[in-house]
């Protein structure tokens, strides 16, 4: 039961203080299962985001799922998703009416113009937690640059990436 609290409370942070989405809640995700628990190792938590982003789904449920699951089986894997998506479901319920009438006022277009570079950074720390714990090798590396030149300078469809990079792997690794 402990372990049930623990992960609800610990995804009901991610998801009430991860502005911006899946990527921008990665540092604080890391935070929480790798430094404050010790759920698991920077590799495996690069795994489950890998996993996460290949899934269909938001990347903050589907780890909430992938690590719910890890830790206390089915039960945990619905803890941890029902936490990880209760704050924004609260948050939406109250303010919809006030954005909405709201919309047009110059207050709220500042404050989002205020959020928006507080979520670029987030977004460029969980880039730089993932490349330092899946690059680690010249063969990793070159992977990389290989797939982040074909997807945004040839448009090259990230799922054919994500097939050739996996290719990439079995025959490198």
């Amino acid at each position: 039961m402990k372990i049930l609290i623990e992960l609800f409370i610990s995804f009901f942070k991610v998801g009430a203080f991860s502005f911006g989405g899946g990527y921008a809640m990665l540092p604080l995700l890391e935070k929480e299962v790798i430094k404050t628990h010790g759920w698991m190792t920077p590799t495996e938590f690069v795994d489950i985001f890998a996993i996460s982003e290949m899934t269909p789904g938001p990347i903050a449920v589907n780890s909430a799922t992938f690590l719910g699951y890890k830790m206390a089986g089915i039960l945990g894997s619905i803890v941890a998703t029902l936490a990880v998506i209760m704050p924004s479901f609260i948050v939406v319920s109250l303010l919809f009416a006030s954005l909405v009438k709201f919309k047009n006022s110059p207050y709220v277009d500042w404050i989002f113009k205020g959020i928006r570079p507080i979520v670029l950074g987030l977004i460029l720390a969980a880039g730089i937690t993932v490349a330092q714990t899946s690059l680690g090798s010249i063969k990793s590396i070159l992977i990389g640059i290989l797939l982040f030149y074909l997807v945004t300078f040839k448009d090259f469809n990230p799922i054919w990436g994500i097939v050739l990079a996996g290719t990439l792997g079995i025959i490198f690794y």
